[in-house]
């Protein structure tokens, strides 16, 4: 079904996504592919894509000007042109968005940190390189499927101006991706990256987490099931309230740097922990981030300090007053920088997912607007239904009678599209 595709992907090059990869190009795609974060390739993922003949780009712990220098490498086919795009963060899409506009007589806005600076300077030198190649590319992109929360914040914002130019299937939304992979996914890789990057005991420990979005809700529940007594921070009265009736203390990240040992971001936010919250916390306070981009902890306010690296990915960080703070993957994705990610079996659902956005979108392309849209409900409990034999489920059929009582069919789907889970 993918025969023809040519396939630009920009997603963690871990060992869940060389499944994918293979899956891809077993469906007749080829595929370019990069990672989207700089800490999170597992090197030997990487080896092993590379030698079975796919372009890969990725190693652990790239300069961020090899990150977007590897994006623009994902971009170039030579005479042909990407014309589907996999994307998770957004970055990718971006980057192609930005070329076009850049060709079309837009500029850039002025860089706000280290990271915009590469990016500017990387779709400009790909520009020079091969002027009109990626308003060409995005003629011919047919869509792109999205992982994750930041990247479809980014899709919806650009598709409100009308300014999105091919189709997008929001990946994050599906059920069995946002109420797995978010949820049991954080629960079960974010207590093992603390783990493995300081052996620090967490029982007994008090642990602030901002944000109870899914990935929040996991992220304080993997640090409970460690023993830790867990605050939470929000902004949304209706997260709050669930934190609330889950047993956890809503307090303000001003009251939480007093009395918490360990700090998780999951908010997708920026500046949620700042310069002055570090300050404030305890000798040794654990610093870490969940989301995906590094704009939740201002790391680069304390770039004047002294850093020592314990190990890869931690770091030491020493205030003027002699304070000492540890800061996980620089504020990168923790679970991805300081261990290997979510387990295979929640990424396999979330991939699943992904690949059948790419098959919708490149082989359905005219029915879709320029719009982000959402995998249909009974992809959704397909994906569902393809996990349920390896846990040993047994599940219940509805007779005719039954179905017709609820009004649904037999073979599903079982929900309406508002229903939440």
């Amino acid at each position: 079904p993918l025969k023809g595709a040519r396939i630009t992907g920009s997603l963690h090059m871990t060992i869940q996504t060389a499944v994918l990869i293979e899956t891809l190009t077993a469906l007749g795609a080829q595929v370019r592919w990069a990672t989207c974060n700089i800490f999170s390739t597992q090197d030997h993922a990487a080896a092993a894509i590379a030698a079975s003949g796919v372009p890969v780009f990725a190693i652990k712990g790239e300069s961020l000007a090899e990150y977007w220098d590897y994006v623009g490498s994902i971009f170039d086919w030579g005479d042909e042109t990407a014309n589907m795009i996999l994307d998770d963060g957004g970055d990718a899409t971006m980057f192609a968005l930005w070329g076009a506009k850049l060709e079309a007589g837009h500029s850039f806005p002025e860089p706000e940190n280290e990271e915009e600076v590469e990016m500017q300077r990387s779709v400009k030198e790909f520009i020079a390189r091969k002027p009109g190649y990626l308003t060409q590319t995005v003629k011919n992109i047919k869509g792109v499927s999205e992982e994750t929360t930041t990247g479809v914040h980014r899709l919806y914002a650009i598709a409100k101006k009308g300014e999105l130019p091919f189709p997008a299937i929001n990946v994050n939304d599906s059920v069995t991706k946002s109420k797995f992979d978010n949820l049991y996914g954080c629960k079960e890789s974010l207590v093992d990256a603390i783990r493995r990057g300081t052996d620090v005991m967490l029982a007994g420990k008090v642990a602030t987490v901002a944000g109870f979005g899914d990935v929040g809700k996991g992220s304080a529940q993997s640090l409970r099931n460690g023993g830790a007594r867990v605050l939470v921070t929000e902004i949304d009265p209706i997260c709050a309230l669930q934190a609330a009736m889950e047993g956890f203390e809503v307090v303000t990240m001003e009251e939480a740097v007093k009395r918490s040992d360990i700090f998780v971001t999951a908010t997708g936010n920026a500046d949620v922990i700042t310069a002055d919250h570090m300050a404030a916390m305890k000798p040794m306070s654990i610093v870490c981030n969940i989301g995906h981009f590094d704009s939740e902890i201002q790391i680069s306010a304390l770039s004047n300090y002294k850093w020592t690296e314990v190990k890869p990915q931690v770091d030491l960080v020493e205030f003027p007053d002699g304070k000492q703070i540890i800061i996980l993957s620089k504020g990168r994705l923790v679970n991805l920088g300081n261990a290997t990610g979510h387990p295979s079996f929640v990424m396999s659902a979330s991939f699943t997912n992904q690949t059948l956005a790419q098959i919708e979108l490149f082989t359905k392309a005219d029915q879709y607007q320029n719009e982000v849209y959402v995998l249909p409900k009974h992809l959704d409990e397909k994906v569902a239904a393809l996990h349920l034999e390896k846990l040993g489920v047994k599940m219940t059929k509805l007779s005719q009678k039954q179905a017709d009582y609820i009004g649904v069919p037999v073979e599903g789907p079982f929900k309406p599209d508002h229903y939440r889970y």
